[in-house]
């Protein structure tokens, strides 16, 4: 776990901080699809993702999902950092987007290592503002962007987290975390289609040229 630790964190985490995380953290490697969060959880633990990649999704009133962004290798959630700090339930769902490797720490840590560790406190300080920034895209795309143009950004994203050209998401999937209808992504899919940037199949998208 270690070395793993080192490779994601060592430039971050100065090593005395590398080794309290290996003695008091647990190591887990969970599945596409896994639920780690869910909203109205009280979070005993923050995540630090050593590899894969993680969504985080908000829920209405009617249980209609919106995408806030994606956690990758080297990055934490604020919105976990909070609830942990706060002892509040959570207000986010936490899904691995791909296979995932992370280390959770415990929550009686964080404000020990707050005062103990200049870098821990400079991690947490800019995962603030990361995901701040990526919430803030996010509004502005929902506020001032066609959703003909959220589609295409969303397929992108799904791309590059996948670090493929397949997208294995159903017309429904993808409707949920747009926040938006069936009959209104499939509409544009097959817009794009015509216009030879994907390609559509049964249960997944081939990205072509977008």
């Amino acid at each position: 776990m270690i070395q793993e630790l080192t490779e994601s964190y060592g430039s971050i985490f100065e090593k005395d901080l590398i080794n309290e995380i290996v003695q008091v953290g647990t190591f887990k490697e969970v599945p596409e699809g896994y639920k780690l969060i869910e909203i109205g959880d009280y979070i005993k633990g923050m995540p630090l993702l050593i590899s894969g990649a993680i969504k985080i999704l908000r829920e209405d009133n009617d249980g209609d999902e919106l995408l806030l962004y994606y956690l990758e290798k080297g990055d934490t959630c604020s919105m976990t950092l909070a609830c942990c700090m706060g002892d509040s339930k959570s207000e986010i769902r936490a899904i691995t987007e791909t296979d995932s490797k992370l280390i959770m720490v415990p929550m009686q840590k964080m404000e020990e290592w707050t005062v103990k560790y200049k870098s821990w406190r400079n991690f947490v300080f800019n995962s603030y503002h990361e995901r701040l920034n990526e919430l803030l895209s996010t509004l502005d795309s929902i506020a001032f962007d066609k959703m003909d143009a959220r589609l295409i950004s969303y397929l992108k994203e799904k791309a590059r987290i996948n670090k493929g050209d397949i997208i294995n998401n159903t017309h429904q999937e993808i409707a949920y975390e747009l926040h938006s209808s069936r009959v209104v992504i499939s509409r544009l899919l097959k817009k794009l289609e015509q216009m030879g940037s994907i390609e559509l199949h049964r249960n997944y998208i081939k990205i072509l040229d977008l």
